[in-house]
C-alpha cells in the first residue's frame, strides 16, 4: 500500500515509517503530473500542491482511498474533482493553531501600538513625535493597548483557544462568538444573534471564521456600522467572511479605527486593488499559517485509524 507525501514540506519520513503494509514515496507537489509507478497509491498527503497536480491526481490515482491534507481548510483538494464517494478527505486542522495565534497577537499589538504609522513616517524620513513621549493610559474610546481592551473573537475554535491565554496574560477582556452559546477555554462564548449588542462594546474584533456559504460577507456594512469608531478588525480566518468593499468604505470614512487583514477574497490581492492604499489598513499576505506543526503525528494517528477501519480525525 503506497503513501505519497509532498516535497513542499520537510517531513521526517522516519516518524511515519514502521507500518509493514505501507511504503512511503515522496512526490513533486508542484508538478502537473505524478510518475506512472505511483499511480496505484492508496494514500495521498497534500500541502501547497499546484492545481494541475491535484487535478491530475483526481483523474489518475484510481486506487486512492484517503487524502490527508495538511491545510486547515483544504479547499484546493475539495474543489479538485476527487470522487468523494470513494476518497475520504481529512484536513490539517490543529496544525496551524500556534502560528496563526502568534500572528494574530502580532497584528493586534501592532495595531494598538501604531507600528504601521511609525513605519510610514520612517519611510518618509520623518519623526512621528505624536506617537511617542507621554501618552494617555487606557483612554476611553481608543485602542492603544491590550490591557483592559475588549477583544471579541468571532469564530471561537481551536485557534481562538490557543490565542486567548496570550490575550488574557496581557490584560485583555476576551469574549467569543460562535454558532452556539457556552463557555470554552474559560471564555464566555455567545451565539451570533448577540452580535448587535456585542459589536458596539468592542475595541478589537478578531475574525477566525471558516470559509463557506454561511460565512460569506459575515462582516458586512450593517455589522461594521455597529463597531465603535476606534475599533480595529483583524481577519485571520477566510477572506470571504469580510465584505471588502464595505470595509474599504468604513476605513476611508474613518468609521472604524483600522483593519489588519491576513486573508482576502482573491489571493494574491491583485495589483492596483484599492485595499493597498486604504487608510489604516495593515496588509499581511496570508502569512499567519503556512507552517504545519506536528504533521507527522497527525499522519501517524490517522494511519493507525485508517488501517484499523476506524473514523479518521478531521474528516471533511
Amino acid at each position: 500500500m503506497k503513501l505519497l507525501y509532498p516535497n513542499t514540506l520537510k517531513l521526517d519520513a522516519s516518524l511515519i515509517s514502521g507500518f509493514p503494509t505501507i511504503t512511503l514515496h515522496q512526490y513533486d507537489a508542484k508538478s502537473p503530473t505524478i510518475p506512472q509507478d505511483l499511480l496505484d497509491a492508496t494514500i495521498l498527503v497534500t500541502w501547497s500542491n499546484s492545481p494541475a497536480n491535484l487535478a491530475f491526481a483526481a483523474q489518475n490515482l484510481t486506487q486512492l482511498r484517503w487524502i490527508q491534507s495538511l491545510a486547515a481548510g483544504p479547499n484546493d483538494v475539495l474543489s479538485a474533482g476527487f470522487d468523494r464517494s470513494r476518497v475520504v478527505v481529512t484536513s490539517g486542522s490543529g496544525l496551524h493553531d500556534a502560528t496563526v495565534a502568534e500572528h494574530t497577537l502580532a497584528l493586534l499589538l501592532g495595531a494598538a501600538r501604531r507600528l504601521h504609522e511609525m513605519r510610514d513616517f520612517q519611510v518618509q524620513g520623518k519623526w512621528p513625535g505624536h506617537l511617542g513621549g507621554p501618552q494617555p493610559d487606557r483612554e476611553p474610546g481608543t485602542f492603544r493597548t491590550l490591557r483592559d481592551a475588549r477583544v471579541l473573537v468571532w469564530g471561537f475554535g481551536n485557534i481562538a483557544k490557543k490565542l486567548t491565554p496570550s490575550l488574557v496574560a496581557l490584560g485583555a477582556k476576551v469574549t467569543g462568538v460562535a454558532r452556539s452559546d457556552g463557555v470554552r477555554a474559560g471564555v464566555q462564548v455567545f451565539a451570533e444573534d448577540r452580535l448587535p449588542e456585542l459589536l458596539p462594546q468592542t475595541d478589537a474584533l478578531v475574525m477566525i471564521l471558516p470559509g463557506d456559504e454561511t460565512t460569506k460577507h459575515a462582516l458586512n456594512k450593517e455589522r461594521l456600522a455597529l463597531l465603535p469608531k476606534h475599533a480595529w478588525v483583524v481577519n485571520v480566518g477566510r477572506g470571504m467572511s469580510v465584505d471588502e468593499d464595505a470595509l474599504y468604505e468604513a476605513l476611508e470614512g474613518e468609521k472604524i479605527g483600522g483593519a489588519a487583514l491576513d486573508v482576502f477574497e482573491t489571493e494574491p490581492l491583485p495589483e492596483g486593488n484599492k485595499l493597498y492604499k486604504a487608510k489604516n489598513l495593515v496588509l499581511s499576505p496570508h502569512a499567519a499559517g503556512g507552517r504545519p506543526q506536528g504533521a507527522e503525528a497527525l499522519i501517524v494517528d490517522n494511519l493507525r485509524r485508517f488501517l484499523a477501519g476506524q473514523e479518521l480525525r478531521n474528516k471533511m
